[in-house]
């Protein structure tokens, strides 16, 4: 009977060692998660802070309502056991490669119970009772009592399109999407569970001490009316009371034309806007020539926080940037 040589046979234990070792590995590494905004994946980073690290889809300036996907981003997509985003209406940028995707498990945050919801609005100019909104709920506020799903993303009906989707400017809606995540991640990670609850619940701590630390700092310029951009600050504007008298541009990925301008302009005289808001995401020298010869001041909010780095800290440092632009341009005089 022939016998292997002792060399062949330690090469074939260390082979079967390493390979025990990378099935090991594998089993006891986390769900693959790719997050789409970074206020989003600030949320899913904190949640997960210590057991891993989502993957951030859309960085930088880039806009979810002009976004093209990139190659790169489809590779990461087709590795991911759980896609989070923030609305079948915004990231529409997804139907297609989410519907090809037959594993991954999407969370679409708008739809996780509890969450407070709004209709989207239909024009420019905003109703005059910008008001708190507790307690008082207008005909445009809804609750969605679903939670997140499994599954291939379902075709978008006209319910969604009624929806704003720009939900995580309330941070009660981040607390209640951060409880919901640590949950999902919790039942695809059983290793790091506990870990992940703890997190969430921590978080979910944080957020409510923001939203009355934000309460407070808001509270002194709630009668100070602005215009914005785009209407993507509906949120905030309900949560502390705040005076948004309308938005440039409907559809920010059409140009506002030089009707839309002129009217504008006589909205800033008539209303008495204190500011005019650009953003980082679009161009904004259609807001010095809508300024141009009025009393209003020009500033920049970021909905997104492009210029923070994305992670567990994003989310907050997002949230005390828009109260720190807000005050700093609707403080001074009228």
């Amino acid at each position: 009977m022939a016998y292997a040589p002792r060399w062949i046979l330690r090469r074939a234990l260390a082979a079967g060692g390493l390979l025990l070792s990378l099935a090991q590995a594998a089993s006891a590494a986390g769900p693959e998660v790719v997050v789409t905004l970074k206020p989003l994946h600030g949320l899913v980073a904190a949640v997960m802070e210590g057991v891993g690290t989502p993957q951030l889809l859309l960085d930088g300036a880039t806009s979810p309502h002009t976004y093209a996907m990139r190659p790169s981003d489809v590779r990461r997509l087709n590795k991911a056991t759980i896609v989070v985003r923030v609305s079948r209406r915004l990231e529409v940028f997804l139907d297609k490669p989410l519907s090809l995707m037959a594993k991954a498990r999407i969370v679409t945050a708008d739809e996780i119970g509890g969450i407070t919801l709004y209709e989207a609005r239909r024009t420019g100019d905003f109703e005059a009772h910008a008001h708190h909104e507790d307690g008082q709920k207008g005909h445009d506020h809804v609750h969605r009592g679903t939670h997140a799903h499994t599954g291939k993303a379902e075709h978008r009906g006209q319910a969604d399109d009624a929806i704003d989707p720009h939900i995580w400017l309330d941070p009660r809606n981040a607390k209640a999407i951060a409880l919901r995540l640590s949950e999902v991640l919790a039942e695809a990670d059983p290793a790091g569970a506990s870990r992940l609850r703890d997190n969430g619940r921590r978080l979910a701590a944080r957020l409510e001490a923001l939203d009355a630390k934000l309460e407070a700092e808001l509270a002194a310029v709630r009668d100070r009316p602005f215009l914005v951009f785009h209407d993507g600050y509906q949120y905030l504007e309900r949560r502390y009371g705040l005076a948004g008298a309308g938005s440039v541009t409907v559809n920010p990925e059409v140009p506002p034309s030089a009707r839309r301008l002129s009217e504008i302009r006589g909205r800033i005289k008539e209303r008495g806007i204190v500011c005019v808001f650009a953003e980082p995401q679009f161009a904004p020298r259609v807001i010095a020539t809508i300024t141009e010869a009025t009393s209003a001041r020009q500033a920049t909010l970021d909905p997104l926080g492009a210029a923070i780095p994305a992670g567990p800290g994003h989310y907050f440092a997002l949230m005390d940037g828009l109260a720190r632009d807000l005050k700093g341009c609707l403080a001074g005089p009228r």
